[in-house]
């Protein structure tokens, strides 16, 4: 049997595209050699079977488990119904897991859950320990009743022994803190469970409500189960976070060097590795740490309050004198950030705690601090599981500790960005401390390094050396597969519109020229449109600017995407204006009617605030040398430039998603085409597209468009009826 018959086995449909088929084989090769893969493909060409297709069939031969994730929950939903196509043709053992919040049947938080898991674990201990000295009770009874004297007074010790173990049983279901879903989980017979979730790949709503039918946890059992299974579906979270990883690996029952990860929507992985490793101390914590030291009769808790006073008085000097006039009563309820750190030396709030605090020393104090935290939580743990107390209570003192601990360390950690917050709230303006992590590599390198293999893919991957870069990959395989459909069948115009810079939007002239592209957009498209614009705020502006025919729909913050979606799809004449940084820019398929064309208006370059110029700063730091000398534009291209032209290449891909579609994409801003490349210099964003996607670009003036759209969707045979007059 060819390496090709191996892993087809598990394709489940007649034959992949050709280009499906290559890159499988090149997929299946890399994973023998324990390599990366950088996998790029076009939207709607099938990377998700690509990558899955070998991995399976590589890990069933060489025992190892894929794990295939996202972040995106549309996402989830196509693996699921791979996984199921896959299974109907090649049966293996699959796990959907999602994270404990969303499927505990009792409502309880993570440390609560844990003490009742281990008070229940212990009841079901003491019940075991009773049947076998039951059984040995019996024997010795029946031994006693033959005159022997010795079995008589052991007995009598065992009775004794079973009599403690009642009342402690006794206690504990008194007290109320055991699980009776976890207990049915270790007493219960579970196979009948097992049998139902491996006969297909069930969601974890499918799971929870059939556990719930059980008086089962679901989540446990998932838990406990997933030991030799082929493939698990998991959120990025599962990875990207250190300690969630650690147990996530043992449940697999797999060490990293044994797990295959496929991570999809991989453009998408550096801005979740730089959030899950950055860290957050809020005044409510600080203020909750010194309240429990309050009331702590210890020799420790004075030196522990003595610098977490300090580290709170810092924190509040520091944000209250970066107020200027009408600063303060202009903070809403969202967080915004007050910038302290400094080019040179430390930063203001280390500066301003070092000078509030007095004592013998600090890091002694911060020893102190973390050793009596880390006693108060075994001490809260164990009054949650011995029922003096019936929550889980957190240690607001280990928590502030160890903040400061890290915090104070920061300053030789590169790539660390040190940033207060300041938000409104019932009782007034608080604020908060944060350690921001700049360079991604510092989360997933590490992660990479301890895997299998790991395949990365994405329709906007390119250029590979700057992901290579930033996450930290040595010497990945990378391939990329552009357009695969029929040239034919789409256009991209890039129309000669004013470059909408900011200073530019308010601008009435420019106002109508972009609103007018879009009415010709929306009306020569026949059926709907999306339009993606840089912020909602700008989605909202030509949102009430239409006067066109067709239904608009507008989203916005805080709007279910999924519903939205699904009541533009429904209609046959619609235009659907959006943010490009909102939900629906990516991981959505718009399929055939659902969108004929869709327009970007603008480049979507993110907010360029202080935290941003930091992230700037670590990339030009890390990858700024050039082997002809510095590239002062390093910074810039790997934090803004790149992650912008990735966001205008996923609204493009919505649309056109099979090789029978059909469609037209417009780029509203002169800033894509190619005539003005040279005029416009590094504002051009024309160079920073791969080769074959820009050399599909046709420049167009404003009003030429609807003629060239007009002319192919006759050439189409898009018209239900007649075509609108230009």
């Amino acid at each position: 049997m060819s390496q090709s018959d191996g892993y087809q086995r598990f394709f489940p449909y007649d034959e992949p595209y050709d280009h499906q088929d290559d890159a499988m084989r090149r997929i299946r090769e890399a994973l023998v050699e324990e390599r990366d893969v950088l996998f790029e493909g076009a939207c709607g060409t099938g990377k998700t079977l690509a990558s899955l297709v070998p991995a399976l069939e590589y890990g069933r031969a060489a025992g190892k488990t894929v794990v295939i994730t996202t972040n995106v929950h549309q996402q989830t939903r196509q693996f699921i119904e791979e996984a199921r196509a896959i299974n109907a043709q090649e049966p293996i053992r699959s796990v959907v897991f999602r994270g404990k919040a969303s499927m505990c049947h009792i409502d309880v938080g993570y440390e609560e859950c844990q003490a009742l898991r281990d008070t229940t674990r212990d009841l079901v201990d003491k019940e075991q320990d009773i049947a076998e000295l039951e059984a040995r009770e019996g024997e010795l009874l029946d031994a006693s009743k033959e005159g022997d004297g010795e079995a008589a007074e052991a007995r009598g010790a065992v009775m004794e022994e079973i009599n403690d173990l009642e009342a402690g049983i006794e206690a504990l279901r008194e007290e109320r803190n055991v699980c009776d879903r976890y207990y049915n989980n270790l007493t219960a017979d579970t196979d009948e469970f097992y049998s139902w979730l491996y006969e297909d790949v069930r969601t974890p709503d499918e799971i929870y409500e059939h556990a719930h039918e059980m008086n089962l946890c679901g989540y446990e059992l998932l838990k406990d189960g997933m030991e030799g299974v082929d493939l698990v579906i998991c959120n990025y979270h599962h990875l990207l976070d250190p300690m969630i990883r650690e147990q996530f690996f043992r449940w697999l029952g797999r060490d990293p060097e044994d797990i295959i990860v496929v991570f999809d929507e991989a453009h998408n992985v550096a801005d979740a590795a730089r959030d899950h490793a950055s860290r957050k101390l809020t005044e409510q914590t600080l203020d909750g740490a010194l309240d429990e030291l309050e009331e702590c009769e210890d020799a420790r808790a004075e030196p522990a309050a003595n610098v977490i006073r300090a580290f709170r008085t810092a924190l509040v000097d520091t944000y209250e004198e970066s107020f200027g006039f009408g600063d303060r009563e202009a903070i809403g309820e969202d967080w915004e950030d007050v910038p302290i750190d400094n080019e040179s030396g430390r930063d203001d709030l280390s500066v301003a705690f070092l000078q509030a605090y007095t004592g013998q020393g600090f890091e002694t104090d911060l020893e102190q601090a973390l050793a009596l935290g880390e006693e108060l939580d075994r001490r809260y743990e164990q009054a949650y599981k011995d029922g003096e107390a019936t929550t889980r209570r957190d240690c607001p003192t280990l928590s502030a500790a160890g903040f400061i601990e890290t915090w104070m360390e920061s300053s030789v950690e590169p790539g660390q960005y040190p940033v207060l917050g300041v938000r409104r709230t019932e009782t007034g303006v608080v604020g908060r401390a944060e350690l921001y992590t700049c360079l991604p590599q510092q989360v997933t390198a590490p992660l990479f390094e301890e895997l299998h293999s790991t395949i990365l893919m994405s329709a906007t991957l390119r250029p590979f050396d700057v992901t290579e870069d930033v996450l930290g990959l040595d010497d990945p395989l990378t391939m990329a597969y552009g357009e695969q459909f029929p040239e034919e069948r789409r256009r991209t115009y890039a129309v000669e519109t004013p470059a909408l810079f900011a200073s530019k939007r308010d601008d009435p002239e420019t106002q109508e020229t972009v609103g007018d592209t879009i009415e010709d957009v929306v009306r020569f498209t026949p059926g709907n449109t999306l339009a993606f614009f840089p912020s909602y705020a700008e989605a909202e502006r030509y949102y009430h600017r239409f006067s066109g025919d067709s239904t608009p729909y507008l989203d916005e913050p805080g709007t279910r995407a999924e519903e939205l979606r699904q009541e533009f799809v429904a209609d046959d004449d619609a235009v659907l204006f959006t943010s490009l940084w909102g939900t629906l820019a990516e991981g959505v398929s718009f399929d055939d009617d659902d969108a004929r064309s869709v327009v970007v208006v603008g480049v979507p370059y993110p907010h360029l605030d202080d935290r941003m110029e930091a992230v700037q700063r670590a990339y030009q730091n890390a990858f700024g040398e050039a082997e002809a000398g510095q590239d002062d534009e390093a910074g810039w291209r790997y934090a803004v430039e790149i992650p912008t032209v990735r966001k205008t290449r996923q609204a493009l891909g919505r649309v056109i998603r099979s090789p029978e579609d059909f469609g037209v994409r417009v780029l509203v801003d002169e800033r894509y085409t190619q005539s003005n490349r040279v005029e416009l210099g590094d504002y051009s964003v024309y160079p920073s597209f791969p080769p074959e996607e820009r050399n599909e670009h046709i420049d167009i003036a404003p009003e030429k468009l609807r003629f060239a759209m007009l002319n192919f969707f006759t050439d189409a045979d898009a018209w239900d009826g007649t075509p609108p007059k230009p």
